[in-house]
């Protein structure tokens, strides 16, 4: 999926951060919190209004990562309403969630960041935690250009 890696690639450059928050309402996306129960979170676009929600009660680490994968959403599929995104559902292979789960890893850990860590001995997982990428996602990140 390389062509997520490029996206993203341009949307850092665009926007000087890799901040899923600032880049979305950068594009108007409307980011909405509330009390979503086992839902994480979900894309809705409305009339030409996108939004972002995200449960309220999740650590801002993981509202952050929910934060990408949705923006993924937005920009890959902008006019699909994308199911709720779950605990349990993180890990889909449905072809539309593993593209904004990548769109979320590539935007999160952008090869400038692996690049800081490599004459460690860190693993991508652990490269990942440090970014707030779930653990099991990691291995999404690209690596043929890093």
């Amino acid at each position: 999926m390389a062509f997520i890696q490029e996206e993203v690639k341009k949307l850092i450059q665009q926007y000087n951060s890799n901040c899923p928050f600032e880049i979305a309402r950068s594009f108007g996306i409307i980011i909405q919190y509330g009390d979503l129960g086992d839902t994480l979170g979900f894309y809705l676009h409305d009339s030409r209004i996108k939004f972002i929600n995200i449960n309220q009660y999740l650590h801002e680490i993981l509202q952050r990562f929910v934060c990408a994968h949705e923006l993924g959403h937005a920009i890959l599929h902008p006019k699909a309403n994308t199911p709720f995104l779950r605990r349990k559902t993180l890990f889909s292979v449905d072809k539309i969630e593993v593209e904004a789960n990548t769109f979320a890893v590539e935007l999160l850990i952008p090869d400038e960041k692996i690049y800081e860590y490599r004459n460690t001995n860190l693993s991508i997982e652990q490269i990942g935690e440090i970014y707030g990428v779930p653990e099991g996602l990691a291995h999404l990140k690209n690596f043929k250009n890093v």
